[in-house]
């Protein structure tokens, strides 16, 4: 039995990656993600590495702002997410704190051993902690993707990655501008999706580039994210990436998917050049302004700053 994944079974050899498979885990018992131990890691986090987020409704249109938690204590910030309409993101938690970074590691290790996943080039863990209601909106990934539930209930929608849900032209506009939220969607796609409540001590892993969605239940939430890179998942990446410049700067369609042969190399060439020269890079969106800092005051409430403030 593996140290903190509590259910494999030798079908989910064959189903990984394949479809979404739902696994139990220990990682809610942990002191790493005791309130205490949270608390600590948000007041130490950088500047740099976090997000904290307003999102809403204004006029009929999606709100989405960023904002600063400067001065407030980590049980403070979370008080304030718990008062509703927010969720900070703390990145690359492996590059802040080594106990992360051990616990990343022995995860991977892990998945390895038990999965026929290939080789690990690259990894990442990133913390979410939500409000009651909150959503994530439908979207995608590019890396290998696993959501760890800690503390709280969330929906999980997942989709399918073929068209309509997905389409190569989508995946390309992720790869080209960096924006995975950038997806279209019709209340109707939920049909066709696996809704999955995911409760403490759960996790979810679905098939590359599936597009989903999340919705909160009416409770503060913790999740752990994983992402992960292997040499065929970047082989895709780069061939999205060498299709999506043959149609938006050749006007060409592609006509292939592969990832192998001369014609994969030739679209790997193609879209190394195009970032050298910037033609990828200059269409990602410039980061958003930080607009407000939580009031230490009154848990929820913000407080607004001029345009460049922090």
């Amino acid at each position: 039995m593996s140290e903190s994944i509590l259910t494999w079974d030798e079908k989910y050899k064959r189903l990984w990656g394949n479809q979404p498979i739902k696994l139990q885990h220990n990682l809610h018992t942990s002191p790493l993600f005791s309130e205490d131990k949270l608390a600590q890691l948000i007041e130490a986090y950088p500047r740099e590495a976090y997000s904290i987020v307003h999102v809403g409704i204004k006029d009929g249109k999606r709100i989405w702002r960023e904002g600063d938690i400067s001065g407030l204590s980590g049980k403070q910030v979370i008080e304030a997410i718990n008062a509703g309409g927010m969720w900070l993101n703390l990145r690359r938690l492996q590059n802040i704190d080594k106990s992360y970074s051990d616990l990343l590691e022995q995860m991977i290790d892990e998945f390895r051993s038990i999965s026929d996943m290939p080789p690990v080039t690259a990894s990442n863990v990133g913390l979410l902690i939500s409000s009651p209601k909150a959503q994530v909106h439908y979207h995608a990934d590019l890396p290998g993707q696993a959501l760890w539930q800690v503390r709280g209930v969330k929906r999980v929608y997942v989709y399918p990655p073929t068209a309509p849900f997905m389409t190569p032209e989508q995946i390309e506009r992720i790869v080209l501008t960096g924006l995975e939220v950038s997806m279209d969607y019709e209340s109707w796609y939920d049909e066709y999706a696996l809704a999955v409540d995911l409760q403490p001590g759960e996790m979810m892993h679905w098939p590359l580039h599936s597009p989903h969605r999340v919705d909160n239940h009416d409770c503060l939430n913790v999740s752990l994210t994983t992402e992960y890179w292997t040499k065929p998942i970047r082989r895709k990446v780069m061939m999205n990436a060498g299709n999506a410049v043959l149609r938006s700067k050749l006007g060409i369609t592609p006509q292939s998917h592969a990832t192998s042969g001369p014609g994969f190399w030739a679209k790997a060439a193609l879209q190394a050049g195009a970032r050298r020269a910037g033609l990828l890079d200059k269409q990602r969106k410039a980061s958003k302004p930080i607009t407000f800092r939580l009031d230490p005051a009154k848990p929820g409430a913000l407080l607004e700053l001029p345009q460049n403030a922090v």
